[in-house]
C-alpha cells in the first residue's frame, strides 16, 4: 500500500479530521489524566514529533505520537508513560532542554490492523527520533495481547515463541523493528475516577469493593465502592529503539 508519512509540522491536518480517526482503543484509555495533558499540548509543542500516515487519497490510516523529555539517570523509571508525559509537558514549560524521546501511542485504523502498518510506524517514529538529534527512541509498551490480568507482567512481558519472539503481538513488533525489551514499569499509567464514571466507561456495575476485571484492560482495575471510587493503575513494558544519531 502506497503510503505517505509526514510529521503534522510537514503536514498540518484539520484537528477535527485527527482526532476523529477512528482507533480500537478502549473508552476508558481515554481518561488518563497525565496522557490527556500531553494531547492537549501537542500544537503547542509536539508538531515535530507526531506523524501522519496517509493513503493515495490523503486520508489519515495511521498515527504515531512522540515526545521529548528529560529522563533522569539510573533504571528508566516505574512510573513509564505518565512520567515520560508529565516530563514532556513539563520541560518545555520551564524552559528546560529534553535528553530523551518516548514514543506514546500508534494507532492504526481497524482495517488496516495486522497490515504490517504498525511496524512501519514505529520505524517511522525512530528514523524521526534520529533525524531531532537523538540517539534512542525509548517506548513504554502497552502488550495488549496479554489476556489474563491477573498474570504479574513481569513473567508476561518476557514469555517467548519457539522463534524466539515475544508472545505478545505488540511487543512483537517492536522487536521486530529492532527494539530491546529492557524491564516492566509496573505503575507505567493511573486512570483514576468515581465509580459513576468507571460505569459510564465500562458498562460494568462497580458496585462491590476489590478487584474488577474490565475488557481491555492488563491488570484488575482496583474498586472501593464504599467510597465511591476506582483506579486503574496499568503495567507497560519499557523498550529501547537505538535511532543511529
Amino acid at each position: 500500500m502506497e503510503l505517505e508519512i509526514v510529521t503534522l509540522a510537514e503536514r498540518p491536518q484539520p484537528w477535527d479530521v485527527f482526532w476523529s480517526m477512528p482507533t480500537s482503543w478502549p473508552e476508558f484509555m481515554m481518561h488518563d489524566p497525565i496522557g490527556n495533558a500531553y494531547y492537549s499540548c501537542i500544537e503547542e509543542y509536539f508538531l515535530e514529533h507526531v506523524l501522519v500516515a496517509l493513503d493515495g487519497e490523503g486520508r489519515i490510516v495511521a498515527k504515531a505520537h512522540s515526545a521529548p523529555f528529560q529522563l533522569p539517570d539510573g533504571d528508566l523509571p516505574d512510573a513509564g508513560w505518565d512520567f515520560a508525559l508529565r516530563s514532556a509537558v513539563l520541560t518545555p514549560a520551564w524552559g528546560a532542554t529534553a535528553n530523551a524521546i518516548t514514543a506514546v501511542e500508534i494507532a492504526v485504523v481497524p482495517e488496516l490492523q495486522g497490515t504490517g502498518l504498525s511496524g512501519r510506524m514505529v520505524a517511522a517514529l525512530r528514523d524521526n527520533a534520529a533525524r531531532l538529534g537523538f540517539a534512542e527512541l525509548l517506548a513504554p509498551v502497552r502488550p495488549n495481547g496479554k489476556g489474563d490480568v491477573h498474570e504479574p507482567m513481569s513473567s508476561y512481558a518476557f514469555r517467548t515463541r519457539d522463534d524466539g519472539l515475544p508472545v505478545d503481538p505488540w511487543l512483537r513488533v517492536h522487536v521486530r523493528a529492532g527494539g530491546r525489551i529492557d524491564r516492566v514499569a509496573p505503575r507505567s499509567m493511573v486512570i483514576p475516577g468515581t465509580v459513576e464514571e468507571w460505569r459510564a466507561w465500562t458498562g460494568l456495575p462497580f458496585d462491590t469493593t476489590g478487584p474488577v476485571v474490565v475488557p481491555g484492560a492488563l491488570a484488575p482495575v482496583m474498586c472501593d465502592a464504599e467510597h465511591g471510587t476506582a483506579v486503574y493503575v496499568e503495567p507497560n513494558v519499557w523498550v529501547r529503539h537505538p535511532t543511529g544519531a
